[in-house]
C-alpha cells in the first residue's frame, strides 16, 4: 500500500511535466545552481496557536503582578535562574535552556482575520487585508524552491487536523486563509495535510465527521470527486505500486540517471514515506502522544498537536524547508463560543507543553538542533486584566513569541514587558523581525543580494526586516 498522501500529491508531480519542463530535469537545474546557492541547511517549524494564546499564561506569567493580572495557571520556575513559565508548562520549564522566549512581541492588529494574515505573511501585509505581501511560508518557499533538490520533498507543508468544534474550524479556517501565497502564485501553496486522529465517541457525537476517513489519501480523493474520477486514482496508485515492486525486483533503478530515478523515487514513496509515522520508533510516538487529552469546547477531539510535530520533524528530516503547523482553540474570551483561561490552558496549555518539550528533546537527542528552528506564535496576546468571566480579550500590543533550536543563541529572554503585562518596555518585536529572523536562519542573505534572478518586490519582502539580532 501506498504511504498516506493527498491526490494533490499526484497531481503536483504531474504539473512539474507540462511544458517539456520534467521533474526530473527540474532537479537536474537546480543541483546545477547549487554551487552559488543561498539556502542553508535548515528547516523552520512554525507552531501557530490560532485565536490568541495569551502572553501571560504561557511565557510571561507575572507571578508579582497584582491578581486579575497575574497569571490564572500559576507560574512554575525553569531551568533559567528567575525565569519563570505558566503553571501548565511544567515539561518545557525543564528545556528552558534551550528555549528563547521573548516578552516584548507587538503589532498593532487586533482583528482575528487580518491578524492572522499580518502575522503569517511576517508583516508584508501590514493590515492584513491581503493587499500585499506573503506568508513566510510562501516566501521561503519562492526563494528556496518548491522542492528539495536533493529529496524531491515538498517544501512547504501546511499540518491542521479535522476539527468537530465550530470554533476551532473558524480558526483553521483563517489559519489556511493567511498562508496564503499572495502574488508568488499557487505553485508556492503548502501542501496542506491532515493528521489525522481515531475516536469513535467524538464521530459518533459529531455527524458533520461521518464520512471522513483515517486514511488521508482516500479522504482527499473523496473530496467532491465524481466516482469515475475517483476511480482513476486508485488506479493510478495501484500502478505507481506496481511500478515500484517491478524496478525492485529488475534493478533498474540503479539503471536510470541520477535525476530519472530521484524523481522517480518522489513518486513511488521516498518523500512521501515521511508522512508514514508506522515507520517510528513506538517508544518516540508514545514520548510525543498527546491524544489523552480531550480538546474542545462545545464538541471534543483528541489532541493530535504531539502526532503533529512528530510528523513536522520527520519532514523537515525528509528535505522540507518549512512546516506550518496549526493549534487551534486559544482564544480564551469566556463567552459563549470560547472558555475561560483556566479551563482553555488546562487542554491546550498541557498539550503544548508535552508536545513541545518532546520535540525540543528530540531534536537535541537527533542531533537536529541546529538544523531546525522551532518558531511558537499566534495571531496576538490576551488583556491583561481578567474580564468578568475568567477570560482574557484581544490585545495585540503584547503577543506570545518563543524560539527554539535553529543554532540560534537560546538560553535567555529577549526584550521586556511592563509590570502589568501591558506593552513592551524593551526591544520591541514585531512580525517583521520574525521574518527577518527566519530568513537569516534558511539563506546566507548576503549572497541573496547578490542573486540577480531573484525580482525586486521578493528581494525586498525577504530582506528589509532585521532579524532579533540578540538571536544571532
Amino acid at each position: 500500500m501506498l504511504p498516506p498522501a493527498s491526490r494533490r500529491d499526484y497531481l503536483r508531480v504531474g504539473m512539474l511535466s507540462l511544458g517539456g519542463l520534467t521533474l526530473a530535469n527540474l532537479l537536474a537545474l537546480k543541483q546545477a545552481a547549487a554551487g552559488e546557492s543561498y539556502l542553508r541547511n535548515k528547516s523552520v517549524v512554525l507552531l501557530y496557536l490560532s485565536g490568541g494564546a495569551s502572553h501571560i499564561e504561557t511565557f510571561d506569567p507575572k507571578p508579582e503582578a497584582p491578581e486579575g493580572v497575574r497569571s490564572l495557571t500559576g507560574n512554575v520556575r525553569t531551568s533559567l535562574p528567575g525565569v519563570h513559565f505558566g503553571g501548565t508548562f511544567p515539561q518545557l520549564a525543564q528545556v528552558a535552556d534551550r528555549m528563547a522566549v521573548v516578552r516584548s512581541h507587538s503589532h498593532s492588529v487586533g482583528d482575528h482575520v487580518n491578524a492572522h494574515v499580518h502575522v503569517l505573511s511576517g508583516g508584508t501585509d501590514p493590515t492584513g487585508m491581503q493587499v500585499q505581501g506573503a506568508s513566510m511560508g510562501s516566501l521561503a518557499t519562492r526563494l528556496g524552491g518548491a522542492t528539495n533538490p536533493t529529496t524531491g520533498m515538498p517544501s512547504y507543508v501546511l499540518l491542521s487536523d479535522q476539527e468537530v468544534d465550530n470554533q476551532y474550524s473558524n480558526e483553521k479556517g483563517r489559519f489556511l486563509k493567511g498562508s496564503w501565497p499572495g502574488k508568488l502564485g499557487q505553485s508556492y501553496t503548502g501542501l496542506q495535510h491532515e493528521v489525522g486522529w481515531d475516536d469513535a465517541v467524538t464521530r459518533k457525537k459529531s455527524p458533520e465527521n461521518k464520512k471522513k476517513t483515517d486514511n488521508p489519501l482516500l479522504g482527499n480523493m473523496q473530496l467532491n470527486l465524481p466516482e469515475d474520477v475517483l476511480q482513476d486514482r486508485l488506479k493510478l496508485a495501484g500502478e505507481l505500486d506496481s511500478l515500484s515492486r517491478r524496478l525492485d525486483n529488475r534493478g533498474e533503478m540503479e539503471s536510470l540517471d541520477k535525476f530519472s530515478a530521484q524523481a522517480l523515487e518522489l513518486v513511488l514513496g521516498g518523500a512521501r514515506a515521511a508522512f508514514d509515522l508506522t515507520k517510528e520508533d513506538p517508544r518516540t510516538i508514545e514520548r510525543y502522544d498527546t491524544s489523552r487529552i480531550r480538546i474542545g469546547h462545545k464538541v471534543f477531539r483528541p489532541s493530535t498537536l504531539g502526532k503533529q510535530l512528530l510528523l513536522a520533524r520527520r519532514l523537515c528530516e525528509a528535505g522540507c524547508g518549512f512546516v506550518s503547523v496549526h493549534s487551534a482553540g486559544w482564544d480564551m474570551h469566556a463567552d459563549g463560543n470560547n472558555p475561560p483561561i483556566g479551563r482553555g490552558m488546562e487542554m491546550l496549555g498541557h498539550s503544548l507543553d508535552h508536545a513541545v518539550s518532546a520535540f525540543v528533546e528530540d531534536l537535541d537527542q537527533r542531533g537536529l538542533s541546529d538544523q531546525i528552528l522551532l518558531v511558537i506564535t499566534g495571531d496576538f496576546g490576551r488583556t491583561p486584566k481578567v474580564n468578568k468571566n475568567g477570560g482574557r480579550d484581544h490585545w495585540s500590543k503584547l503577543c506570545t513569541l518563543a524560539f527554539a533550536g535553529g543554532g540560534l543563541k537560546m538560553g535567555q529572554v529577549v526584550g521586556q514587558s511592563g509590570r502589568n503585562a501591558d506593552a513592551p518596555v524593551a526591544t520591541p518585536i514585531s512580525p517583521a523581525n520574525i521574518l527577518g529572523t527566519i530568513v537569516h536562519t534558511l539563506f546566507d542573505v548576503g549572497k541573496l543580494r547578490l542573486d540577480a534572478s531573484v525580482p525586486v518586490e521578493i528581494l525586498r519582502w525577504a530582506t528589509q526586516s532585521e532579524p532579533i539580532h540578540d538571536l544571532f
